[in-house]
């Protein structure tokens, strides 16, 4: 093995993969998800962190399945409170964005050395029209978030 192949390869080892999420090759990561009992996919969005891709696909896995064991979630510690399980693929694909764009803006918007810890301590509402509430006072009335370093366009995801 070549010195340039074990670089490439401790630098993919190192990045911690999440279920449901990919990263695209200009370093955006994407998560979609399967519905059950068709072959349909269901576009959960392109964020700038890998977490909120993953929390993305965790809310669209609980929507979506009938059972779900916590171990089958990326973080099932960040699943917001007051989801419901019978919603459409398109309610639960909103949902699933809202919730993930509110991780990309609270990590982005924290200082470079933090920890990068999320976490999610109100949700008002169920469904459409979801408004994030983060510890810190972020907060997202729906898909949109101002930033400097938020790169995300609504394109992306509808």
């Amino acid at each position: 093995m070549s010195h340039s192949n074990e670089a490439a390869s401790s630098n993919n080892t190192s990045q911690k993969k999440f279920r449901g999420v990919r990263r695209r090759k200009w370093g955006k990561y994407v998560s979609e998800i399967r519905v059950p009992g068709t072959q349909e996919r269901l576009w959960l969005g392109t964020y700038a962190t890998a977490e909120a891709a993953a929390v993305a696909h965790d809310v669209a896995f609980y929507c979506l399945r009938e059972t779900s064991s916590y171990g089958d979630f990326n973080f099932p510690d960040k699943l917001p409170p007051g989801i419901q399980k019978s919603m459409s693929p398109r309610s639960v694909q909103r949902t699933a964005t809202d919730a993930g764009l509110a991780i990309d803006a609270q990590i982005i918007s924290q200082p470079k050395d933090d920890d990068h810890t999320v976490e999610l301590c109100d949700q008002s509402g169920g469904g459409e029209g979801l408004s994030w509430q983060c510890c810190d006072g972020y907060s997202s009335g729906g898909s949109s978030w101002e930033g400097a370093e938020l790169n995300i366009s609504v394109d992306d995801y509808i």
